[in-house]
């Protein structure tokens, strides 16, 4: 096949499977398997840019935006992380970060990574005022009603130095075993299946009735602090004091 055909048909293949999962929240391959298709197309697109199209799907970042729900201008873009499944993608990314820094000492902070669906929680003196999706970077949708729901997120915070306003940013997780009793009450009621808990816990969040949002009961996990006066001006102390 020459390259302009599979440049076509990584598009399409692509634009398929990106409307599977953040439109229909149901894939039909791995996010690796899905990440060679994309790596692929970046390749090729390099070695042929004479075939650059604006709308490609390497030139955006995923959208989850929903009708139904206002969309938020992020004051920050929230974008995708950049990942990997090899050791030596990681070696490049050190010594390239060694090498900007020249040679000044530095320390990386390691942390595990959770499937949920990204969330960022804006609170101000102390209260939930605003939760909004990553969407397509640079708005998402405003989900607050639904998010105010989940129990493990603190509607008021406890007493302490706090700024005056921060951002901080995570994942909606769905636990296994309420992912695992909503699949067994779907094929009970003969509905379609989640594929995987992240995608379960996208589609609860995006719910119209936050009465069911509260029934499935979401959990959520942070790994983010932003603002203009956070506790310290390095991610560690930040995470540690959040």
């Amino acid at each position: 096949m020459n390259p302009e055909d599979r440049i076509r048909q990584l598009r399409e293949e692509i634009n398929r499977h990106n409307h599977n999962y953040y439109v229909l929240n149901s894939p039909q391959i791995s996010d690796k398997d899905f990440d060679m298709l994309l790596k692929e197309l970046e390749t090729l697109e390099k070695e042929h840019p004479e075939l650059t199209d604006p709308d490609s799907p390497t030139q955006r970042v995923g959208s989850d935006l929903t009708k139904g729900f206002e969309h938020v201008v992020h004051a920050r873009p929230m974008m995708s992380l950049s990942n990997t499944y090899s050791i030596e993608e990681v070696d490049d990314w050190f010594n390239r970060m060694d090498k900007a820094l020249e040679g000044e000492d530095f320390n990386i902070v390691g942390e595990m990574k959770f499937d949920g669906t990204s969330i960022s929680l804006t609170y101000r003196n102390g209260r939930l005022v605003q939760a909004v999706t990553r969407g397509d970077g640079t708005q998402g949708d405003d989900v607050t009603a639904n998010v105010r729901t989940i129990r493990s997120i603190p509607l008021q915070l406890l007493p302490g130095d706090w700024p005056e306003e921060f951002e901080i940013r995570g994942e909606i997780l769905m636990p296994w075993e309420v992912f695992e009793k909503l699949n067994a009450e779907r094929a009970y009621n003969e509905e379609p299946l989640f594929a995987n808990p992240r995608n379960a816990a996208s589609g609860t969040l995006k719910m119209q009735d936050p009465k069911e949002v509260a029934r499935r009961h979401l959990d959520a996990r942070f790994y983010y602090l932003l603002g203009d006066n956070l506790p310290a001006d390095n991610h560690y102390d930040n995470m540690l004091a959040a």
